[in-house]
């Protein structure tokens, strides 16, 4: 087997019951070869979901070199000599705190040299994350990969108000930090080891995905690429959270974070 630079997945939980079991599945068989850790950290779940995580992975690491789901929604881990190892451990918050908090919780944790946000339901495809590795891990051409919402097909048609804030949004930050990113507030960020260090998170709230990329973007040395991904949004009904609320407050971060510089 080929010595692969190993991967953090880290997962923030929020009432993704529904979701979370078909989740941990899919980024497990993502990429094979290589090593992965998987952090999930549950945001003090009401749906059942802290329930599964725990039944399923209690407080412990789990170490397997292959996940599947058994008929009664559970996970069984199995190994193979030679595989590349999955580990999965939880995380539990004592109250909800939003995506911002589980996301410092996870990369507090995170010890591998390469690192994937992945949200806990189904609108993105761990499977893009092989052209997003292979620019960070493979090819060393990148230290950080974003992947855009808006150069992906297929592309669920959804809310036309989420496309021009999430333009607007990106917009703005293109023209206060000087980039040209088409989806800063898109979950799916790769980055190496290196940049991980040197981010310090404080924001709790979807807010956290304006910080992340104001960090990276105001550091002026991190070389930055983006790659066209898949994306099946859900709607309010099928559990999306960001509201019109977020895109208000993201503009607000925008300028927070220009100008304390950080």
């Amino acid at each position: 087997m080929l010595n692969l630079t190993s991967l953090s997945v880290i997962i923030p939980v929020y009432n993704e019951r529904s979701t979370i079991a078909a989740v941990v599945l899919a980024v497990s068989r993502v990429l094979p070869q290589v090593s992965k850790q998987i952090i999930i950290v549950d945001d003090c779940s009401t749906d059942g979901t802290r329930e599964w995580l725990q039944s399923n992975f209690a407080d412990v690491e789990k170490v397997g070199s292959s996940i599947d789901i058994d008929p009664d929604g559970n996970v069984v881990f199995s190994t193979a000599p030679g595989s590349a190892d999955i580990t999965v451990r939880c995380l539990y918050h004592g109250k909800t705190r939003g995506k911002g908090a589980a996301i410092q919780s996870s990369l507090a944790a995170a010890t591998c040299d390469v690192i994937v946000i992945q949200d806990a339901d189904l609108e993105y495809d761990p499977e893009d994350w092989t052209k997003m590795y292979e620019l960070v891990a493979v090819r060393s051409l990148a230290d950080v990969v974003y992947g855009s919402r808006f150069s992906a097909l297929p592309r669920r048609s959804l809310y036309f108000h989420h496309y021009l804030g999430n333009r607007l949004i990106t917009l703005l930050f293109n023209l206060l930090y000087n980039q040209t990113l088409s989806d800063i507030e898109v979950c799916y960020k790769m980055f190496s080891r290196a940049v991980k260090d040197e981010l310090r998170i404080t924001c709790n709230d979807f807010g956290v995905e304006v910080q992340i990329s104001a960090q990276i973007a105001l550091a002026r040395k991190w070389r930055i690429y983006e790659v066209a991904i898949h994306y099946y949004g859900r709607t309010y009904n099928e559990g999306k959270k960001v509201n019109w609320k977020d895109g208000f407050k993201a503009i607000w971060y925008l300028l927070k974070y220009r100008l304390s510089s950080h």
